[in-house]
């Protein structure tokens, strides 16, 4: 059941600043999540799960920021939805399910890979990791590179010091530490279930942004630009792109609070005011409208028809 005008507008005005704070604060939980984890670094596999072990209480805690920002990122994605389906008929409400779970989705996943990260280190540092490579193929695989890259090059990456076949010893060794590494990474009991929620929260983040972008950009809740964008970078999360979308939620953060310099005026009229098409736009252009033609329905009035204009100037 459509809530009625003042009903929606109530809502809104009721929840608007504790979205905006909830969204905001989600945006800073996921900068400080990636400054926390900035202290785990490596050249290679092998490296990074050794600084993972020397760091593992960042990981923790980063893993845990990230949850934290990606739950309270359902926030500004229900209020989206509740607004636009408010304006529309067309949205189908029941579709605010996969709304919700999509960022806890993403939140679990977040768990799931500081807690794979942590057991792969440890069982990395251990010694407990097996290598698929043999020693002989690491062997071919590092003389094959030296021809490739060239002898300087090959030296460079490999220390600097010794003779060639000091080199290749070098460099099988980080071969070999390098696929215990990526197989302890793989074997992690946790990794498949990160893997799953991953995968399942940025194909239902992707849809969240589609849908609520699209229906907020023909309620004329977004303008074209935002809307369009939104879009756009509900799709990129499908490319493991997800932290560009948060370009799109500081913006729906500033609107939401009445924090930008002009909101689209669907907002304060509680109803559905699309956007012009380019054609009608020029239309009115050349008509000499200055401004955009609002929808008859946001004054809650009919337009008067050219007949009524004529009778009332006969009678006058």
């Amino acid at each position: 059941m459509q809530p009625s005008r003042e009903e929606l507008l109530s809502r809104e005005k009721r929840w608007s600043l504790p979205v905006a704070l909830a969204t905001l604060t989600a945006i800073g939980l996921l900068v400080v999540a990636t400054i926390v984890v900035g202290s785990v670094n490596g050249d290679d596999d092998g490296e990074v799960l050794l600084s993972a072990h020397e760091h593992s209480s960042a990981i923790t805690s980063s893993s845990l920021l990230q949850a934290l920002a990606f739950t309270l990122l359902v926030a500004p994605l229900v209020y989206l939805f509740r607004a636009a389906g408010g304006r529309s008929t067309q949205m189908r409400g029941q579709l605010i399910g996969l709304i919700v779970a999509a960022p806890l989705f993403l939140a679990v996943a977040s768990v799931l890979n500081g807690v794979a990260t942590n057991d792969a280190s440890s069982e990395f540092v251990a010694g407990k990791a097996t290598a698929d490579l043999t020693v002989k193929k690491a062997k071919d695989e590092c003389r094959t590179q030296r021809e490739d890259v060239g002898a300087a090059s090959f030296r460079e990456e490999f220390g600097g010091k010794g003779d060639a076949e000091a080199l290749i010893q070098d460099c099988v060794e980080t071969k070999i530490s390098d696929d215990e590494a990526e197989n302890a990474i793989n074997d992690a009991e946790a990794r498949d279930a990160a893997t799953g929620f991953s995968l399942g929260g940025r194909l239902g983040l992707a849809f969240a942004l589609v849908y609520c972008c699209l229906y907020g950009l023909r309620t004329g809740l977004l303008t074209r630009f935002w809307g369009s964008l939104g879009m756009a970078l509900g799709v990129a999360a499908l490319l493991l792109l997800v932290q560009f979308t948060l370009i799109w939620f500081l913006y729906f953060a500033l609107l939401v609070a009445g924090w930008v310099p002009k909101r689209p005026p669907a907002w304060a009229a509680g109803v559905a005011i699309p956007w012009p098409t380019p054609g009608e736009k020029a239309s009115a252009e050349l008509e000499g409208d200055a401004g955009l033609p609002e929808h008859a329905e946001s004054e809650g009035e009919e337009e008067p028809s050219s007949e009524g204009k004529r009778k009332r100037k006969q009678r006058d």
